[in-house]
């Protein structure tokens, strides 16, 4: 049976849709079934994966019932590496869930949805946005593990405590199996102080939770998205590529 990976943390700019698409990518690559989903409205994993971000049936058609979850999964370009669309429509979305459905529903919508397609992946991996509403708390209800990208700066310590917050919020209500998959550090420049304390910090109190790999900041990865391309596509042979690679063999070996 498959797992259900969601990136999340409620900073923006810290790599978590990149991630997502990278380290699906790799895995794809390795040979494993890999379903993204595109949880964010902005559809930036969608467009990351040569996708339009207009293309209809979606994510939002899905998580309405206007679509079944098989009319919604389009292959990529990635052999084995497939995608559930965005568009803006899913903002929508979370204004309807908020103002029209009860708690104990809204936050079941996607879990709901990926029940019947779930056992036909290896890995599911979804990207929300960078906030902690309905959305994400959507797709902490759906998942496994989560997987949390941090950048190595001051702020991303503070915003660490309230997400394991929301995390156990969620382990005692919504979802019980919900564990924290790991922590792994992206956009990290070794000369600066600053970067080298906070790997230190969060390594020597999270533990086996943090990963060994560091993503580096890599002007390959930052281009690789315009191209509507993984970095498994657009430059392996990168820095960043042979972070990301490295990163989802010590995922898949995690088991």
């Amino acid at each position: 049976m498959g797992q259900t990976f969601v990136f999340v943390n409620q900073k923006g700019g810290v790599g978590k849709t990149t991630s997502a698409v990278n380290l699906g990518a790799y895995l794809a690559e390795a040979g494993k079934r890999v379903l993204l989903v595109d949880f964010d409205s902005q559809a930036n994993l969608t467009s990351g994966v040569g996708i339009d971000k207009k293309t209809k049936p979606g994510v939002y058609e899905l998580i309405t019932g206007q679509a079944g979850a098989d009319k919604v999964v389009l292959p990529t370009a990635t052999e084995n590496l497939f995608v559930i669309p965005s568009s803006i429509d899913l903002s929508g979305a979370a204004v309807e869930f908020v103002e029209l459905v009860k708690q104990s529903e809204r936050d079941l919508f996607l879990r709901t949805a990926l029940e019947t397609i779930k056992d036909g992946y290896d890995y599911i991996m979804i990207d929300c946005p960078p906030s902690l509403g309905v959305l994400t708390l959507n797709g902490l209800a759906a998942a496994d593990s989560v997987l949390i990208p941090m950048q190595c700066e001051y702020f991303a310590m503070e915003g660490l405590s309230l997400l394991l917050q929301t995390i156990r919020r969620i382990q005692k209500g919504l979802n019980a199996r919900l564990q924290i998959g790991g922590i792994f550090f992206t956009m990290y420049d070794q000369r600066t102080r600053l970067a080298q304390d906070v790997v230190k910090e969060v390594s020597a109190y999270f533990r086996e939770k943090v990963f060994a790999t560091i993503i580096p900041r890599n002007v390959r990865i930052s281009e690789a998205p315009s191209h509507g391309q993984p970095i498994s596509l657009y430059d392996p042979a990168s820095a960043g590529g042979r972070a990301y690679q490295s990163l989802a063999k010590e995922l898949a070996e995690r088991g």
